[in-house]
Formats: structure tokens, sequence, C-alpha cells
């Protein structure tokens, strides 16, 4: 089993604010080089159930992913297929957790990673690689619009 990828962090923002930045406001920092088809729009819907998606230039949907958990303003789980199979989705769940002074940590897992074989490993020190470099473009919304 490879090991579940994880990341932490604090937020000078209510976990009201970052729930509806990671989700409803998505769209307005998740940087278009991190999508399959240089999108037009990045799309989570919410709710249980709710699709996350790009729709490119020409109004083509492309699936990344399923809502498998709504909880504002405190957590948010989703299956993560970007440009793989329903078979190959990993699990990402996003917590938002209530800290002192009205300041959030952000604790984010992603796990699944057995389901990709011997590409496990690869695969996840690549996804490792995405949230490094998509991470930030989160914060510095959350800066912006606080």
């Amino acid at each position: 089993m490879t090991e579940t990828l994880s990341f932490a962090f604090d937020l000078d923002c209510t976990p009201d604010h970052a729930f509806a930045m990671w989700t409803s406001r998505i769209d307005s920092w998740w940087p278009r080089d991190h999508t399959m088809h240089r999108a037009a729009a990045v799309v989570l819907q919410e709710g249980l159930g709710g699709r996350i998606f790009e729709r490119d230039a020409d109004g083509i949907e492309h699936d990344w992913g399923e809502v498998t958990a709504w909880e504002p303003p405190s957590r948010l789980a989703y299956t993560w297929r970007l440009g793989r199979s329903d078979l190959e989705a990993t699990d990402v769940e996003v917590r938002f957790v209530a800290a002192d002074a009205g300041a959030t940590r952000v604790e984010i897992e992603q796990s699944g990673w057995e389901r990709f074989g011997e590409e496990a490993g690869p695969w996840r020190d690549r996804n490792r690689i995405s949230w490094d470099s998509l991470l930030p473009h989160f914060r510095t919304a959350i800066e912006r619009n606080a």
C-alpha cells in the first residue's frame, strides 16, 4: 500500500470562507495550467454526488471527480480521477478546522494509490508535485479575499 499524501496549513480566515473558496469559488483560483484542456472554467458542484469538472472553450465538459462528502464548512471529500478511469480514482478529503482568532487549519489527505498497482508510487509522487504547486494559488486567493 502506498502512503497517503497529507498536507496541512493555517489560513487567516474562517472555515466558512475557506470552504466557500475551495468549493463555490474554485474557478477564481484554480490555475489553468492544472487542467487537462486549458479549461475556460473549473466547476465543483455543491452537495453529495456533485460533479467536479472543467469546461473547455468549446463548452465541452471533462469530468475530474465526484463529491463523496459535503459537510460545510468543516469537511469535503471527493473522488479524483483527472485523466484516469473511475477505477483509478483516488480519494481526497479536505477538512477546514476552526482555530483561534478566526483562523482555519486546512488538512488534506489523498489516498487510494493501491488502485494504480505498480504505477502507485510514481503517480503519487506526481500528485505531490501538483499539490505543491496548486496550494499556493488557494492561499493567495484566501489572502486576496479575506
